[in-house]
């Protein structure tokens, strides 16, 4: 993570093309949320070697005591190497990850660290749940050694299954997810309007540039009227992920292809990306909108930057739907980009008819997905807050940190907007 010292320039006004006016600028008015999630913490430091203590212990003790204790009496040059492995990786799991997504970034760390935390957790949830193997065989009357042996290898073999299809699914081209939202507002002359969303691309530590390509690729087949991006593009610089990014230039849209930051861009160069976006052919919603127009009637797109945005410590980046909306006319129907579904409120209160968001990854490991459901109102798909606002919440074109996704796939979503 790097802290963001000096002030940034605000991104100009640009055309989305002739069927794209663009009508919003950014504004300082503080309309921002704040959750807390500064990428620098500067409370609680010096517990910091405990906590890594408390994961560590909660991450690998449970997995090393199913299949390499309690009862299972192997052969003890297996304990041996089993221990070893378990401490060796327990050991260099933080030290890797400091390495891998510390101020100097090493992917090859990054990539073993985020593996090694993925192999770790699936392990973990799978030995909690092979307790109910154990009960069952108890209760057939199986005893020690062979009971709990049966749960060792039925552990190893289920997370090993389980890790070789969760990282197939994470590494795959997004299948298309269809649905059909309709919005009151919404004039006649945009029914049947196609927008296609993508979130958390995550270009990052694993070079992905060839799938990177294939997105964009099935992007353009799906012959959208506007593309979203809904943040989170990338861990890193727009330096270092340039190859990766590179192909969101070649997607193509009929009226406007928007894009605004989640969380991750605050974590390296959020300016940079929003630039680099904007150079790509991109409208970056910086705090902004832009209208897009059909059949004679008008769609407002906005863009707020993420709730983090304003613990960042760059110079005017906030959430801030006011400065978002701007100018805009109250009267005609308004697509929000956010990237957080928490931001659903301060969307509902303000009458948006549709706010598009990423970020949950729909979980991406399971059981994660119960976990994010503590700090977002949704995981995943389409909901309803308020009277008016709709919200669908994408689980996610990429991946972030282990290259698995179990229960989770990645999408490209297609929404067909469509009038009362």
């Amino acid at each position: 993570m790097t802290d963001h010292e000096s002030p940034c320039s605000e991104p100009s006004a640009r055309s989305g093309g002739a069927d794209t006016v663009v009508v919003g600028a950014p504004s300082e008015a503080d309309g921002s949320v704040d959750d807390g999630s500064s990428p620098v913490r500067k409370r609680g430091g010096a517990l910091r070697p405990l906590r890594w203590l408390v994961i560590l212990v909660c991450l690998f003790l449970l997995p090393w005591w199913t299949l390499f204790s309690w009862h299972t009496d192997w052969p003890f040059p297996v304990v041996l190497a089993g221990t070893v492995l378990f401490v060796a990786a327990a050991l260099a799991l933080p030290v890797l990850m400091v390495m891998g997504h510390g101020h100097r970034r090493s992917d090859r760390a990054a990539r073993i660290a985020d593996t090694t935390l993925g192999v770790a957790w699936v392990l973990l949830v799978w030995s909690a749940l092979s307790g109910l193997l154990r009960l069952l065989l108890f209760a057939s009357g199986v005893g020690d050694p062979d009971r709990s042996r049966i749960v060792a290898v039925a552990v190893a073999v289920v997370a090993a299954g389980l890790l070789l299809w969760g990282n197939r699914e994470a590494m795959r081209v997004p299948r298309v997810r269809r649905l059909d939202v309709t919005l009151p507002r919404l004039g006649r002359g945009l029914d049947g309007t196609r927008v296609v969303v993508l979130a958390d691309t995550h270009y990052g530590p694993i070079d992905r540039a060839g799938w990177s390509a294939r997105v964009a690729e099935a992007v353009n087949a799906l012959d959208a009227d506007v593309v979203c991006h809904a943040g989170d593009i990338a861990d890193g610089t727009p330096h270092q992920r340039r190859e990766q990014a590179a192909p969101l230039g070649t997607m193509r849209s009929r009226l406007a292809k928007v894009y605004v930051t989640g969380n991750h861009e605050y974590f390296g160069e959020a300016q940079g990306w929003l630039d680099h976006m904007a150079e790509l052919g991109w409208e970056s919603l910086h705090n902004r909108h832009v209208v897009v127009e059909r059949g004679g009637d008008s769609l407002v797109l906005a863009g707020v930057d993420d709730v983090t945005a304003a613990s960042s410590g760059l110079a005017g980046h906030r959430a801030n739907l006011d400065g978002a909306l701007a100018g805009a006319d109250p009267r005609l129907p308004v697509l929000l980009v956010a990237h957080q579904p928490k931001y659903v409120g301060q969307a509902a209160a303000a009458g948006i008819d549709l706010q598009i968001s990423g970020h949950t990854h729909g979980g991406q490991i399971w059981p994660f997905n119960f976990l994010v459901r503590l700090d977002q109102p949704v995981v995943h798909g389409l909901s309803r807050h308020g009277e008016r606002t709709r919200l669908y919440t994408s689980r996610g074109t990429g991946f972030w940190g282990p290259p698995f996704r179990i229960f989770a796939p990645s999408e490209i979503t297609l929404l067909t907007l469509r009038s009362a």
